[in-house]
C-alpha cells in the first residue's frame, strides 16, 4: 500500500544517486511512494523511494529504487545510466535515463531479454497510477 514521502527523504535519495529525479515523478512519489500503473504494454508495480523516517517505513521501502537498480546492474544488458522505477513482474523494467547529471523526464521500457530500450512515455505525468 503506497504512502506519502517527505521532501527530506527524496533529497536523501537524490544525494545517494548523485543527481535529481524528474519533477513529475518526485511529486507523484511524495503523495504515493510506490503504487501501481497500467500501460498498453503491461501492468507495473512501482518501487518505492527509500524512507528511513521510522522502522515501519524502512521495512515497507526495502525494495527501493536504488536497491532494485543495483540488482539489475548485474544483467549484462542493463544500461549503466538507467534507474529502475517499476517492474512488470516478468523482468522488464520501467526506467529513467541519466544525462548531464539529471534523470530525464522520458520514461523507457527496458526489455530484459534483449536489452532494448523503448520509449514508454515522454514524461512521468503520462503514466497513470492506479
Amino acid at each position: 500500500m503506497p504512502f506519502n514521502l517527505s521532501e527530506e527523504q527524496l533529497l536523501q535519495t537524490e544525494k545517494e544517486l548523485g543527481c535529481t529525479l524528474p519533477n513529475e515523478y518526485r511529486e507523484s512519489m511524495k503523495s504515493e511512494n510506490g503504487g501501481e500503473a497500467q500501460t498498453k504494454e503491461d501492468d507495473w508495480e512501482f518501487y518505492p523511494i527509500k524512507d528511513t523516517s521510522d522502522r515501519k517505513r524502512v521495512s515497507r521501502t526495502c525494495n527501493h529504487i536504488i536497491k532494485e537498480t543495483d540488482s539489475y546492474k548485474g544483467f549484462r544488458n542493463f544500461p549503466e545510466n538507467a534507474l529502475a522505477i517499476a517492474s512488470n513482474g516478468l523482468g522488464d523494467q520501467m526506467v529513467f535515463i541519466i544525462e548531464s547529471g539529471q534523470y530525464q523526464s522520458t520514461v523507457y521500457l527496458w526489455l530484459h531479454e534483449t536489452g532494448e530500450l523503448q520509449e514508454l512515455a515522454a514524461s512521468f505525468s503520462e503514466i497513470v497510477k492506479l
